[in-house]
Order: structure tokens, then C-alpha cells, then sequence
């Protein structure tokens, strides 16, 4: 057998042309002989059927070569390769019949003898000897895998569906991985008891301890890129009484190219336990209208930032600039990138690629990123830069009300002078009805946009959701720390709940709503139901491989300063309609609620952050925002002189201007 192997493996595309002029030649013999039953008189159909050897495989090669038939790598044929063999052949039978009937009524050649049915068989043979010599090579590559797939450890797959059969596939020809596929398990009883790629389907989830038992099985992989979390608790739960490994692909938000493969897997994480249907973004048109724009994305190594870099570089941008404060984290986004772009010259050659280029800067500082725009006018900003810590943010005010409002108001104002069509600000739903600087912070740069949407005319428009699960100083990585420390995992209130998303699920909405928007609008992201913080923290537990109170306990830390038990996504007064998309909400009315005098409000509370004047932080806060809570007693706040700078943004067409009063 593996002689036999080394012999197909070896074929070369001029060997399958030989194989096939030989073969060609005595197709027509055969083809005659069936019409006749053998019954050849070489003096009777002798010097048609020359004439047939001579014409038929040289129409054919002539039509092979030139469809590059012998082009192609035929040791993993599949389907496709089988549907263009036919439709070649096909086209072969039309051009040798048809010049057969040509000569035939001329009788230029002695085709008169030759009964006409013959092109018509020969060309049937065609097909089944080129398909079986070329399936040939795929039947023994078939056996050779089973051959090699006897040892390794004993895999159970969960789902029958595309996902499934490709990732057993791919066990199967690398045995190199060491996982050896013994059967698949899927809830759709049509496909119980089938065997797909020499695998039995062997029911639903609810076999899934039998299985084990009976064939051994070391590890089950969870192949289902698009199942619920639902589904994901319920086989873990399974599996973990069954005592066995349990792996996963990853959903179809994290694999965006929709690529599977035996690498993807790793263990169930909490973003596993959490999943809900995938969104259905409307790729064509993100595509429209990021495709050939130069986008400038800040906060561009942060969470969000970074998952933004890594999908719009998808979307075939003309240049990329990532702007960030932290020259290590852009400085491995950008090298990420790079690579991201080399693996799709490869796949796309020729296609004309994005350049990524970086800037380091504070957008605290306007005369940084003034140089920014004067050099690299963008046409995209997604503006992710933010200090997002609750109570961090609770103890530094001024380093909120200067990176959030007095950052969001710079790259406004220059994108207003440098008439910027496109700005799309990352907002949060501590933004809503804020109790923690943090959230009031936000809230003002969302008025900011919406303001500057006004006087502009320009789609500028705010994207408000909640937690993303995995971000940097998240619950989640808190969380990881604690139990690898031993624990004790601490959740502030046993009531608490907060929504979240998944960092990729995230940006595809941002990314929809960016497309959506016309320019004045707050979109919210449909979050799903919230979840509680402790049934978060006892999950992690479990996946660590603990068990709650006897081996991590978890304890109750109470409420921090700013932290509410349920954060809300609306605003009263705002109204809310459905978009074209379903996980997508707009406050219609979001530009109506600017209130008077923000222009002198905002200059005094950038003046107070700057003299790092908390009473005045929060006071002029609660002026802008009547629904934020502020302490009565704040102490060592000092009050602010009342000469104070007020801001103007400009107009569209006119420049800033400050004034004293």
C-alpha cells in the first residue's frame, strides 16, 4: 500500500496528460466496441476508426490544456474538482460530436461507416476514466489517512454540521495533531445513525456519557461556532460529569474569516458560556464604506480600539493611522496588523492593501494632533481613546474630565476645520444616568458629538454599549487572577448585574452602526439580558477546574464609590426606534437634548480639571447633567476663580476662537 501510495503521490500534471492521450486513444475502440457488442470488422469500420484515434484526443487535450485541466493539484479533489471535470468533458463531447457530424455529412474523412451514437459513448467514457484516474489519488489519500489516524487521542465531536465535518476531515489527513475522531454527536435527528466522512453520528447530547464510556473517548470538542451559550452550559455540564476534556472552536465572532481549523480549538471560556445568536452584519456595505478611505482609529491598542484596527483592515481600507498614548501596545498592534495584511496578499495577490502607520500621541494635546491632521487627513475617525475605570476615575476626576471630554473635544474641532465627513465616538452605558465621574464624563462627550453633529451637518454619531468580556481590567481578567491566586473572588454585591458583549460582537455593531447613521444619532447595541456578576464569577470557578467554596470561595466586597446594581442603556427623553438592523437601536431625538450655554459650561469644567478642582468638577457635572448624583461634602476641593476661558467650537468654515470673561 505504501508503494502503491508513493506511485499516485508522484504523479505530475504532464503525467496525467500522458495517461490521458494514452487512455483517449483507446476510448473510441472501446466506445465502438459497446455499440457493436464487440462485433468489430476491421474492413468495414477500420479507416473510420483510425480517423476517430486520431481526432477525438487531440480535440480533448487541446480542450484540457486549454481549461487547465492540468493545472490542478488533484490529491485532495473534492466536489468541485468533480463539477469541473464534467463541465470540461461536457464541452469536450459538444466539440468532438459536433465536428464528427461536420465530417460525417461532408465525408471528408470516412466517418460514414461509424455509427453516430459512438462520440456520445466515448465522451461518457471520458468522463468516467479521467474522474477515476484523478479520484483515484483522492481514494488513496482517503485510505491513507485512516491508516494513519489508528492512534492519538480518542475525540469525540459535537455537531454534524459544516463546522464538524471540516474540523474531523482535518483530523483525520493530520495525523500529526494526535487526535483520532471516533464519532460525532448532533441534536438533529435526520442525521442519527449516518456516517459522514467514515463517522457514525451517534445521537443527541444526551448520548454523550454512553459514547464516552463505550469508546473510550479522552477529549470531546464542541464544533458549533454559531451554538447559544445555552447550548455550551448544557454540554460542559455533561461532559464535566463524564470526567473528560473538553474543548471548543471559537464563535463565529472571534473567527472572522469563518475558517476552521484543528489549531482554533482551545478550552471553553467564559465567552463560550455567554454566546447568543450571531449578529448578521451587513458586510457589503461596511465594506462600501470603508473600503479605499484612510481611517484614523484612536485608542488604538485598547480593547476596543484594537479589535476596530483588526476588522477595518479586513474591509480594504487605503491607509490606517493608529493613534495611542501607549507606545507598547500600538507598536504590537501595528506589527500584528502587518501580518494580518502579509497572510492576505497571499490569499489575494494582486489585491491593492491597506498601509498601517502609527502616531503616538495624547489627544489630551491639541497641538499633537493638530501635526496628526495637517499631515493624514482621514476620511474615517473611530474614536476609542477613554479612561473607563469606575472607581479609579472616582478618586482622579480631573484625569477623567481631561482625557474623555477636553480628548473628545480636540478631535472634534479638527475634524470640524478639516471638514471630517465620518466620526463614530466608543460610548458606554455608564453614560446613562450616571452616577460615577466616569459615566458623567462620557456622557458630555457624547453631547459634544451630538453637538458638533448639529453645526457640522456631518455624520457624526455616538455608539453606546456595555461591558465587553476579555477587555483590560475588566471583571473577567480580575476575576482569572484571583482564582490562579487561590482566591478569594470578590463580587461587590450579590445583586449586581451588568450586560455584556463579546469584544468582536462589539465592533461588528459599531462598524453597522458607523454605516447606518446620518449624522446627530446615539445608537445603542442591543446588550441581551444582564447578567449577574456572582453566576460570572461561579463559572469561572468551574472552568478553572474548582469547585465553589471548598476549593475558591467567593466573597461580598460591597458597593464601590460611583458603582450602581444595574446599569441602564436609556436616557429619559430620548426616543428610541429600530434600525435596519435588529441588534441596533437610535435615539431619534439625541441632538434635541444639547443644553444652553454647554460651550462656557465645558471650557469651566476643562479649567477645573486642569487646576485639578474636583468640587467644580462635579458641580459644573450637575449643571451639564441634572440626573448625575454628586456627594454634598467633597474634601480639600477648592472653588475655581471666576475668570474662566470659554471654548467656542467653530462653525463649519470658521476657526476657534476663545474668549476671557
Amino acid at each position: 500500500m505504501d508503494t502503491l501510495s508513493k506511485v499516485f503521490f508522484g504523479l505530475k500534471n504532464r503525467h496525467y496528460f500522458i495517461i490521458d492521450a494514452i487512455v483517449f486513444i483507446l476510448l473510441p475502440v472501446i466506445a465502438l466496441a459497446i455499440r457493436l457488442d464487440g462485433n468489430i470488422q476491421l474492413s468495414q469500420y477500420g479507416s473510420g476508426l483510425i480517423a476517430l484515434i486520431i481526432l477525438f484526443p487531440v480535440v480533448k487535450l487541446s480542450i484540457f490544456f486549454i481549461s487547465g485541466m492540468y493545472q490542478r493539484y488533484w490529491r485532495y479533489a473534492s466536489i468541485d474538482e468533480l463539477a469541473y471535470i464534467a463541465f470540461i468533458t461536457i464541452a469536450a463531447i459538444v466539440t468532438q460530436t459536433t465536428l464528427f457530424i461536420i465530417l460525417y455529412n461532408i465525408a471528408i474523412l470516412p466517418f460514414d461507416v461509424i455509427p453516430r451514437s459512438v462520440p456520445l459513448i466515448d465522451g461518457l467514457l471520458t468522463f468516467i476514466a479521467v474522474g477515476g484516474i484523478r479520484f483515484s489519488v483522492r481514494l488513496v489519500e482517503r485510505s491513507k489517512e485512516r491508516r494513519n489516524n489508528g492512534h492519538g487521542e480518542r475525540v469525540l465531536i459535537i455537531g454534524a454540521g459544516k463546522a464538524g465535518v471540516t474540523l474531523a476531515g482535518e483530523m483525520q489527513r493530520n495525523p500529526q495533531h494526535g487526535l483520532k475522531p471516533v464519532g460525532l454527536i448532533d441534536d438533529d435527528p435526520d442525521k442519527a445513525e449516518l456516517r459522514i466522512r467514515g463517522l457514525q453520528v451517534l445521537g443527541d447530547r444526551t448520548r454523550i456519557p454512553h459514547v464516552v464510556q463505550t469508546f473510550k473517548v479522552r477529549r470531546v470538542v464542541i464544533a458549533m461556532p454559531t451554538a447559544s451559550g445555552k447550548d455550551i452550559r448544557d454540554i460542559v455540564e455533561i461532559c464535566k460529569q463524564c470526567n473528560v476534556r473538553v474543548s471548543t472552536l471559537p464563535s463565529l465572532f472571534e473567527i472572522l474569516d469563518r475558517q476552521v481549523r484543528v489549531d482554533s480549538l482551545r478550552d471553553i471560556q467564559i465567552e463560550d458560556l455567554l454566546r447568543r445568536e450571531p449578529v448578521k452584519t451587513d458586510i457589503g456595505k461596511v465594506a462600501q464604506f470603508i473600503s479605499g478611505k484612510k481611517v484614523l482609529i484612536t485608542g488604538a491598542g485598547g480593547s476596543i480600539g484594537s479589535e476596530i484596527c483588526r476588522q477595518v483592515v479586513g474591509f480594504n481600507p487605503c491607509e490606517v493611522k493608529l493613534l495611542g498614548h501607549g507606545e507598547n501596545t500600538i507598536f504590537d498592534m501595528q506589527n500584528e496588523l502587518h501580518k494580518n495584511i502579509a497572510a492576505m496578499q497571499l490569499k489575494h495577490p494582486g489585491r491593492p492593501l491597506p498601509k498601517v502607520s502609527s502616531f503616538i500621541a495624547d489627544v489630551r494635546s491639541h497641538s499633537r494632533l493638530k501635526i496628526l491632521f495637517d499631515s493624514y487627513k482621514p476620511d474615517v475617525i473611530f474614536h476609542a481613546a477613554a479612561h473607563k475605570h469606575v472607581p479609579m476615575m472616582e478618586t482622579n476626576p480631573a484625569e477623567a474630565i481631561s482625557n474623555n471630554v477636553l480628548g473628545t473635544r480636540n478631535l472634534l474641532f479638527l475634524a470640524s476645520r478639516y471638514d471630517i465627513k465620518n466620526f463614530v465616538m466608543i460610548s458606554t452605558d455608564k453614560a446613562v444616568n450616571p452616577t460615577s465621574i466616569m459615566g458623567a464624563s462620557k456622557r458630555v462627550a457624547e453631547i459634544l458629538v451630538l453637538q458638533a453633529a448639529k453645526r457640522t451637518g456631518n455624520r457624526y454619531v455616538c455608539v453606546r454599549f456595555g461591558n465587553v468580556l476579555g477587555s483590560r481590567g475588566s471583571v473577567v481578567p480580575t476575576f482569572k487572577q484571583q482564582i490562579a491566586s487561590g482566591g478569594p473572588v470578590t463580587v461587590t454585591h450579590e445583586d449586581i448585574r451588568r450586560y455584556f458583549m463579546t469584544i468582536p460582537e462589539a465592533v461588528q455593531l459599531v462598524l453597522q452602526s458607523s454605516v447606518i447613521g446620518k449624522g446627530g444619532e446615539i445608537f445603542v447595541l442591543d446588550m441581551g439580558e444582564p447578567i449577574r456578576i456572582v453566576d460570572l464569577a461561579k463559572d469561572l470557578i468551574r472552568l478553572s477546574g474548582f469547585e465553589i467554596d471548598q476549593d475558591i470561595k467567593i466573597e461580598y466586597s460591597g458597593l464601590r464609590p460611583g458603582e450602581k446594581l444595574f446599569e441602564e442603556l436609556f436616557i429619559s427623553g430620548e426616543e428610541y426606534a429600530p434600525t435596519e438592523h435588529s441588534k441596533v437601536l437610535i435615539a431619534c431625538n439625541a441632538s434635541q437634548v444639547i443644553p444652553d450655554g454647554l460651550d462656557e459650561m465645558i471650557e469651566k469644567l476643562v479649567l477645573a480639571s486642569k487646576r485639578d478642582n474636583e468640587l467644580l468638577i462635579r458641580t459644573t457635572l450637575k449643571r451639564l447633567l441634572p440626573e448625575f448624583e454628586i456627594p454634598e461634602v467633597i474634601d480639600g476641593a477648592k472653588p475655581l476663580n471666576e475668570s474662566s476661558h470659554i471654548f467656542t467650537p467653530p462653525r463649519k468654515g470658521k476657526s476657534m476662537h476663545i474668549q476671557t470673561v
